[in-house]
């Protein structure tokens, strides 16, 4: 066998995607590769092998907990919906969906869309230049699923730092990485109890209802699940509005269409979720649970797999012409929220979110550019800007 590739292939700074995927996809498709802590994985680059291991129910997640999972950073993520298979991972999917139907979610839009222009009035205000991303692209997503999740909006600084903790690579040793964990899952129960003695009409009540009245989960369970959908409902799209307004300002005749043409901005969003390769790497190893063949490739009972968004969504098999922005696809299945029992249970609000952010920011800020030098993050799941001056 050979020799194991050193992985993540990505550069932090940007959001090309490194040439290893072709190669990867070119050549076997499937690879081994080492990441900084844990044992070889096989790495999974074109989109029918993607989506096979994220699909197929030979393929488990409650497996890595057993062994020394591979990944980017010493600590471990434990417990939690995302480390479960079915019929647990089922269970609590039924139970966090209610809060993000298309209906429920759509039903949002409009108080999405009344943040979005509180936000960018605040930044005509200040005038240019300003941070997007501390000035609209964080808040926004913030103040949306407080007010869903009932987490109170002012105590968006201390979550921002449990949530940069949660989605670190190497910059946080395995102590660190274990006390933010456990500072989030304590201030989360806080709350759960401040909930019970006084209930509002929130998604954090329902819990409740379920877990006290229903014994729909457990106590843990409850409190995982809260602190991931606070993490995972406002990082990602925190960290894709600016990723979509600086890809944007290369193509400006992309930005021009889209101002002339509104009505194209939900198919812009999908397009630019296939086309931002978002991830650094690849986390969450799927274990073979028996002898699966991928794409050629025998992986055996035991071996774990990783899966490569980016590069399944640059696959040329899949998509014509993938290394171009087209907002015209007339089918565009990527995968920027990921397939099979884990796909995204905020994709809907996340896809009305992006949605109303573009809308705003190209109608209110005609001339929106960047104005001054990008600070990327670093040692982070998620590529994108850490701080992104623009001016209009």
């Amino acid at each position: 066998m050979s020799t194991p590739h050193d992985y993540p292939f990505n550069s932090s700074d940007g959001l090309d995607l490194d040439e290893e995927y072709t190669k990867a996809r070119d050549g076997d498709g499937m690879i081994k590769v080492r990441l900084p802590y844990g044992e070889p994985a096989w790495l999974a680059t074109r989109y029918d092998d993607v989506r096979l291991v994220l699909g197929d129910r030979r393929f488990s997640r409650a497996a890595a907990a057993e062994r020394d999972e591979p990944r980017s950073r010493a600590g471990r993520q434990r417990g939690g919906i995302l480390a479960m298979d079915p019929p647990d991972h089922t269970r609590l999917r039924v139970l966090a969906a209610k809060a993000f139907t298309v209906r429920r979610v759509e039903q949002l839009r409009p108080r999405v869309r009344e943040v979005t222009a509180e936000l960018i009035t605040a930044m005509r205000d200040a005038g240019p230049p300003v941070d997007l991303v501390d000035s609209f692209a964080l808040p926004l997503p913030v103040r949306v699923i407080c007010e869903l999740l009932g987490v109170p909006t002012e105590d968006q600084s201390r979550f921002r730092v449990w949530s940069d903790a949660a989605l670190s690579t190497s910059s946080l040793s395995a102590e660190e990485f274990v006390r933010n964990q456990r500072e989030l899952r304590e201030y989360m129960a806080g709350l759960i109890a401040q909930r019970r003695a006084r209930p509002e009409q929130d998604f954090m009540t329902a819990l409740i209802q379920a877990r006290d009245v229903d014994d729909k989960l457990s106590e843990k369970e409850m409190i995982d699940l809260c602190a991931g959908i606070l993490v995972a409902g406002h990082e990602t799209t925190a960290t894709q509005i600016p990723n979509f307004v600086y890809l944007l300002t290369n193509h400006p005749d992309r930005m021009a269409e889209l101002r002339a043409n509104p009505d194209r901005i939900p198919a812009a969003v999908e397009e630019l979720l296939r086309y931002v390769p978002l991830g650094s790497g690849s986390g969450f190893a799927r274990y073979a649970t028996e002898d699966v063949e991928v794409g050629g490739v025998l992986v055996r009972a035991g071996e774990p797999v990783l899966v490569s968004i980016g590069s399944a969504n640059r696959d040329e098999r899949k998509f014509a012409a993938p290394d171009e922005m087209s907002f015209h696809r007339e089918s565009n299945s990527h995968m920027g929220f990921g397939h099979g029992a884990h796909h995204c249970l905020g994709a809907p609000l996340a896809r009305v979110e992006l949605q109303e952010a573009l809308r705003g920011l190209l109608a209110e800020l005609p001339g929106l550019h960047v104005a001054g030098d990008i600070e990327w993050k670093s040692h982070m799941v998620v590529r994108g800007p850490r701080r992104m001056p623009v001016a209009w």
